[in-house]
C-alpha cells in the first residue's frame, strides 16, 4: 500500500508496506524499516493515537532507526491509509473499542514476529497508548517494554466527562452510535489552525500534518462518534480501576505532557502512582504530542526514552 510524502518530508529510506486483514476483514495499511547500518537493538512498533497516521512519524522513524531498532507501524482501522468503516470516511468511528486488539493482533502476528528483530518493545501514544494497556489486560504480551505518551486514561477536553460517560454509553445504546458527537460536525485536521491548538506548540511539526492532510485529503479524519466515545470512557474507566492497575505487571514508562489540556494528567497520575512496574515522567509546560514538539521538550522525551529502551533484558 502506497506512503505519501511531501518534498521536505520524504518516505525514510528501506520502507517496506503492505496490507493486512484483521480477523474481521478490515483491511489495515502497514509499513517498517530495517535499523541503520550497525549493531540492532531491536524493533520499536509505533502506534499512534486517534486522527494520526504513519506519515507523521517519518522524523520519529528516522531517529529511531538512527539509534539502531527496526521500526514497524499500522494505521489503526478507520484511520490514515487504513480501511474506513462508515459511508462517512471522516467520521472517527469502531463499532467496540475491543476491535482495535484485532488490528495489533494480526500486526504482531504478520509484520513484527516473523519480521523484525527482537527484542521488541512498544512507543504508544494517546490512544495507542489505551490500545497498548488494554492488550495487556487481554492477557498478551508481544512487547518486552512500553513507553506510552501522553495516554488517553481520561479527557480534560471534555467537560463534565462523569456526566458523558453514562450519557455517552446511553445514547450509543439508542441508536446515536454512528452519530458524530455533538459539535463534531465539519471538525476536521484540516481545518484545525494552529493559533489556540492543544496539540502542539511547535508551529512548523504543526503545519507538516496539516499540509500532508491536504495534498492527500484520504488522511484527513474529522470527530469521533458517539460509539467511539462511549468505547474509549468505558476502557479508560477500566484501565483506571485500582483492581485493575493491580493486575498489569508489564514494564513500562509514562511520559506526560505538563501543558497537556486534551487527556487527563489527575488520571495519568492516579494510574502512574499504583503501577507495579512503572514509571512516569513529566515533560514541563509540553503540550499533548510530545513526538511532535518543539525540540526542547522532544530532547526530554527522547532522554527518558534512551534511558528505558532497550533496558536491560527481562527473563
Amino acid at each position: 500500500m502506497t506512503l505519501f510524502a511531501l518534498p521536505n518530508h520524504p518516505v525514510p529510506d528501506g520502507c517496506v508496506t503492505g496490507e493486512l486483514v484483521a480477523e474481521d476483514g478490515v483491511k489495515l495499511r502497514f509499513a517498517r524499516w530495517a535499523p541503520e547500518s550497525g549493531s540492532v537493538k531491536g524493533t520499536v512498533a509505533l502506534f499512534g493515537g486517534r486522527c494520526e497516521f504513519i506519515e507523521k512519524y517519518f522524523e520519529v522513524v528516522r531517529e529511531l532507526r538512527s539509534r539502531g531498532f527496526a521500526v514497524a507501524m499500522v494505521d489503526w482501522r478507520g484511520q490514515g491509509g487504513s480501511q474506513r468503516l462508515l459511508r462517512n470516511r471522516l467520521k472517527g468511528h469502531v463499532p467496540r473499542f475491543s476491535d482495535y486488539l484485532l488490528d495489533l493482533e494480526v500486526f504482531a502476528r504478520e509484520v513484527m514476529l516473523p519480521d523484525c528483530p527482537p527484542p521488541h518493545f512498544a512507543l504508544g501514544h494517546s490512544m495507542g497508548g489505551t490500545i497498548l494497556l488494554s492488550s495487556v489486560l487481554d492477557g498478551q504480551r508481544w512487547f518486552d517494554r512500553m513507553v506510552l505518551t501522553a495516554p488517553m486514561l481520561g479527557l480534560d477536553a471534555v467537560p463534565f466527562e462523569d456526566f458523558v460517560r453514562p450519557l455517552s454509553s446511553l445514547l450509543a445504546h439508542m441508536g446515536f452510535a454512528r452519530a458524530y458527537v455533538p459539535g463534531g460536525h465539519g471538525r476536521t485536521i484540516s481545518r484545525m489552525r494552529f493559533e489556540g491548538n492543544l496539540l502542539t506548540s511547535d508551529r512548523a511539526r504543526f503545519e507538516r500534518t496539516q499540509a500532508l492532510v491536504k495534498a492527500f485529503p484520504e488522511l484527513d479524519l474529522g470527530a469521533p462518534t458517539v460509539g467511539w466515545l462511549a468505547g474509549a470512557e468505558a476502557l479508560m474507566a477500566e484501565l483506571t480501576h485500582p483492581d485493575t492497575i493491580s493486575r498489569i505487571r508489564q514494564p513500562l514508562l509514562i511520559i506526560a505532557a505538563g501543558g497537556e489540556r486534551l487527556v487527563s494528567n489527575k488520571a495519568i497520575e492516579h494510574f502512574s502512582a499504583r503501577l507495579i512496574a512503572g514509571a512516569h515522567v513529566v515533560v514541563p509546560a509540553s503540550r499533548h504530542e510530545l513526538m511532535m514538539e518543539k525540540d526542547i521538550f522532544r530532547a526530554q522525551f527522547w532522554a527518558a526514552f534512551d534511558a528505558f529502551i532497550p533496558g536491560t533484558p527481562i527473563l
